[in-house]
């Protein structure tokens, strides 16, 4: 029914000390209780007393230092999964997690139920100090329940040897067991003048920033494909933002994600507007990542506390410009409290980012879980809705055509039909095509103007939504505990819409010149196909398809199977992420005021 661990060094001798601990199995996410315990600490003779005492003064004292010492580095940490484990039960397979130590920092992962290869997925920080060893150990464990976990391997990785400010994707071999333990590992949030990402110290080199212009130059395109452009990102300050201590203060920090690339400034104490003043920088392997830019209150007793968020596309990157950008919440769709200042430029070679955008795209190991939730399978479902609705419609004019509602618009498109089937030639569809795009870049061109009173009205009406999500979530609590048993049923109908609804939504984007960048590649990529198939014959364009798919697999043995329209489509957002990336105006905080205090 559940386990709690209790530290007896806290207990004093004789003292009678009254504890209510919290049940807990890795096996299961809901609350399982409680219990309240009195407990006393008897010695059975007076050397254990002795040894006692002197073991907890020597806790104490190490406890004391460490609340005392300001820690140097962050060293950010993605466990990512095993493979090959050593079997440990009776079926064959393991329960297996790790520990992690760092001087007297510790951290225990979840446990992973019947398996060799677990994939774990957690994110987790441990603080290195000046005077502390800097090699970071790692045990792997087997879960027993009833008896002693059984130890399966241990590696070790030397801190000091690693690069700062930049993630390493490591795999270690375990030693004392087999199989291995693969992680993403980070060493950030340095504090002090000295340290190589202050700004105070950050002096433009033309020199240097030449040769990164060169490297990334149309001259250099063939070399190193995965290396589209780099990336920099002042963090300047932030201002305003939510008090999350009891003092009316906190002790913010930020946190910088490119995809699986994680960074981290030092803390600030006691201040609802701290100056940073850091300059980090970003390897980009794909120009339609996203920088995601979030901030936290410190706590060094409790996980850190969110206070607010930001989502940059690198497309939408003015280069050199200082901007403030007002924080949203971890779903990016409401405003939060405070802004944040950063500068940033992006330097990329458009070849490397076209080739780049046919291949798959990288998968981010963090991701936010999306739980079954009636308002998003309400939403999801409204989306597909509109798809089908716009093929209906568009089936409803063809029939139109068939029985003569209107002559005109008949007899127009039966000369239209006659015309293009006697003359049509392949090299034509790829022509038809284009004048799709060029038609909305006229409309586009037009519309340039739309007022966002619209757009208002739109993300008003979703904001009602979801606030009658919250007034109605004491009241659909037990409907949903009704619901568990086919939750996952739910879930899976949810994602499943929201696939559909996403691949639709990423089609009708890729023609409105939503992402200029994917539109004038696509544009391109026509044009090229259509002078291809005009004068190259069809079989020897799919004897060339055959041959290549067929040998892809030969000549890279580790070559992922893809779909190039499918991964094209993939960095084309859809219209849920294109509001998560929507930057906020400052007229919006004024009109959301309102709003919160009718809801409260």
């Amino acid at each position: 029914m559940g386990h709690a661990y209790i530290d007896l060094a806290a207990l004093i001798i004789h003292r009678k000390e009254e504890f209510k601990v919290e049940l807990e199995d890795p096996h299961v996410a809901e609350d399982l209780g409680y219990l309240l315990l009195d407990l006393t600490l008897v010695p059975k003779t007076s050397d254990e007393k002795e040894e006692y005492l002197a073991k907890r003064n020597r806790l104490v004292e190490t406890q004391r230092s460490m609340k005392a010492q300001i820690w140097s580095s962050v060293v950010s940490l993605v466990l990512i999964e095993g493979k090959g484990l050593l079997p440990m039960d009776d079926n064959g397979l393991s329960d297996p997690y790790c520990k992690f130590r760092l001087g007297n920092e510790k951290y225990k992962s979840k446990v992973a139920a019947k398996t060799l290869d677990p994939r774990w997925l957690e994110q987790f920080d441990l603080h290195m100090y000046d005077d502390q060893t800097s090699v970071l150990e790692i045990s792997v464990w087997d879960k027993d329940v009833g008896s002693k976990d059984d130890f399966m391997g241990r590696c070790q990785v030397d801190l000091s040897e690693l690069k700062r400010e930049e993630t390493h994707h490591i795999e270690k071999e375990l030693e004392d067991g087999a199989g291995s333990v693969s992680f993403l590992l980070t060493i950030t949030g340095s504090a002090g003048n000295e340290t190589i990402t202050d700004l105070a110290n950050y002096m433009p080199d033309p020199r240097e920033r030449l040769e990164v212009q060169r490297r990334y130059s149309l001259l250099r395109s063939l070399r190193n494909l995965s290396d589209v452009g780099l990336l920099q990102v002042k963090v300047i300050k932030a201002t305003g933002l939510l008090a999350a201590d009891f003092g009316g203060k906190s002790d913010p920090f930020c946190v910088l994600e490119l995809t699986n690339a994680r960074l981290q400034t030092q803390t600030i104490y006691k201040t609802l507007n701290p100056e940073w003043g850091k300059v980090f920088t970003f390897q980009v392997k794909d120009i339609h990542s996203i920088l995601e830019v979030s901030v936290y209150d410190e706590d060094r007793n409790k996980s850190a506390e969110f206070l607010g968020k930001v989502a940059i596309p690198l497309l939408r990157i003015k280069n050199g410009e200082r901007k403030a950008f007002y924080l949203k919440d971890k779903k990016l769709r409401r405003r939060t409290k405070g802004s944040i200042v950063l500068e940033m430029e992006v330097i990329y070679n458009s070849i490397k980012a076209s080739w780049r955008t046919f291949n798959p795209k990288e998968v981010k190991y963090l991701q936010m879980e999306q739980k079954f939730k009636r308002q998003i399978l309400v939403r999801n479902l409204q989306r597909v809705s509109r798809l089908v609705m716009a093929v209906v419609n568009t089936g409803r004019f063809v029939k139109s055509c068939f029985e003569w509602e209107s002559k005109t618009r008949s007899i127009t498109a039966f000369i239209m039909y006659v015309l293009m089937v006697w003359n049509f030639e392949l090299y034509m569809l790829p022509l038809v095509l284009l004048s799709i795009f060029f038609k909305y870049y006229i409309v586009r061109s037009v519309m340039e103007g739309r007022t966002d009173q619209q757009e208002e009205a739109e993300e008003e009406e979703q904001d009602e939504d979801e606030d009658d999500e919250e007034r109605g979530k004491e009241k659909s609590k037990s409907f949903k505990e009704k619901l568990q048993a086919i939750q996952d049923v739910c879930q899976t109908v949810q994602n499943g819409l929201d696939d559909v609804a996403s691949l639709g939504e990423s089609v009708k984007n890729a023609f409105n010149w939503t992402v200029p960048f994917l539109s004038w590649l696509a544009v391109i990529t026509l044009a090229i196909a259509t002078v291809v198939l005009y004068f190259i014959p069809l079989r020897y364009l799919v004897l060339v398809w055959g041959i290549n798919k067929f040998t892809k697999k030969l000549r890279n043995p580790n070559a992922i199977p893809n779909n190039e329209l499918v991964d094209f489509l993939s960095r084309v957002p859809s219209d849920e992420e294109l509001i998560e990336y929507k930057e906020l105006k400052s007229e919006d905080t004024q009109q959301l005021s309102p709003k919160k205090k009718k809801t409260s």
